[in-house]
This record gives structure tokens, sequence and C-alpha cells, in this order.
């Protein structure tokens, strides 16, 4: 299951519109939501959907097109969101269900294969990233109360979830520690990776490529402060 949005502007990767202007970082998203829906169906046995808000489902349903679900959540933000992959999907009948964010696309696929691999021993499975978040998060059930009030691009959101885990009992195992594109330092490393390998997600390679002058002032900009 993937989280998105649909990607108008504004409402994707706000964080990044703080040094690009606001179309560019919607293209962005655009590139990074279809590279990551393309590395998911590079697994093989594996059904793929779309979580996202009830507003985005037409815009998502044309961009995914007819090979990829699309479900809306209910109630507004990620936490939501999280809830209503495992309510909709592990309630009814999925054995490991894992939910991983709409903007890591150069995530390798081994990752998402041994989580799956992991639910086979555990009742949860957390990828964590770099700054106190969490990528990804598996189940094999739906636990009420799992993710409430947080969501996966906090900086406690790791912490918050692991304590969570405990006080209802469960077994957890971790993905590899990854990250995710939320600021320009990210963007920046991703473009490093990218040049060397832009197959791993060549939409966004090629955005990179045209963008990799201002993401050239950014890093300069990073070492001027």
């Amino acid at each position: 299951m993937i989280m998105a949005k649909a990607p108008k502007p504004g409402r994707v990767k706000t964080r990044l519109a703080q040094g690009l202007p606001t179309a560019v970082v919607t293209a962005l998203y655009r590139c990074l939501l279809d590279d990551t829906i393309a590395l998911a169906q590079s697994l093989r046995t594996v059904e793929i959907a779309i979580m996202c808000p009830a507003s985005d489902i037409n815009d998502l349903a044309c961009l995914a097109g007819e090979a990829v679900s699309v479900v809306a959540q209910s109630g507004e933000g990620l936490a939501a969101g999280l809830t209503s992959v495992f309510e909709h999907f592990a309630a009814s009948g999925r054995q490991r269900v894992i939910a991983f964010n709409s903007d890591s696309p150069h995530l390798p696929a081994s990752i998402l294969e041994n989580a799956f691999e992991a639910l086979a021993t555990c009742d949860v499975v957390v990828g964590p990233t770099h700054d106190g978040g969490y990528y990804l998060v598996g189940a094999r059930a739906s636990h009420p109360g799992l993710f409430e009030g947080d969501g996966m691009g906090k900086s406690n959101a790791l912490e918050a979830l692991l304590a969570r885990i405990q006080s209802l009992g469960l077994s957890a195992q971790f993905a590899d520690p990854f990250y995710d594109i939320d600021v320009a330092s990210d963007l920046i490393r991703l473009d490093e990776e990218l040049r060397v390998a832009p197959a791993r997600s060549p939409r966004t390679a090629a955005w990179l490529a045209e963008w990799r002058q201002v993401l050239t002032q950014l890093q300069s900009d990073r070492v001027d402060l």
C-alpha cells in the first residue's frame, strides 16, 4: 500500500517548496510517485494499492492506471490513513500488509521483500528513517490505536510507534534504515545516488538532471549557512 496524495500545487512536499518553486516541487512529487508505483510493481506476487484522502481518488486513479487500485482513507491526516490501510486490507483477509511512503522510489526492492518475509514471524515490521520517523510499516492484522496521534513524517514518529507496539504487546522487527525526501539535503543526496544509477528511479533521475543547477545552488547555500 502506497500512502499518497494527488500531485497538486501547495499540497505535496511543502518543506521543499521553501527553496524551489511550487510548480517544480509538484512535478518532482509526480516523478517520485510514478517511480514508487514502478518499484512496487517490480515485486512479484504482491497486490498494489494506493491509500489517499477521499478528495484525491479521481486524480490518483487516472495517474496510477487500471493495474493499481486506489482506496479512500477514513478521516484526515496520515495517522488516519495508516489506520485505514490495516482496517481495510488486513480485516479483509490479507495476512501481510505493508504501507510505505510515496517519496522513496530509490528504496531497494529487497527491503520491501524482506519486510514481507519478516511478517511471517512477527506482528509488526517497521522501516526507520534517519530523522526519527519511519518510511514503512507492516502488520498481519489491524491493531486499533497503533497509529493514534502521529504519522510517518514526524521527527518523533518512530519513538511513538514503538511505544505503542510495546504497550499493545506486539512483536516487531526492523527493516533497514533509510531516508525519504523531505528537505533539500535529502534531494541533494538522492541526486548524487541517481547520477550513478539513474535506472533505480528513472523519472526522478530525469527531473533531477533538469534541475541540477538549482540543487547545486541549494547545496552552496547550505555550506554558506
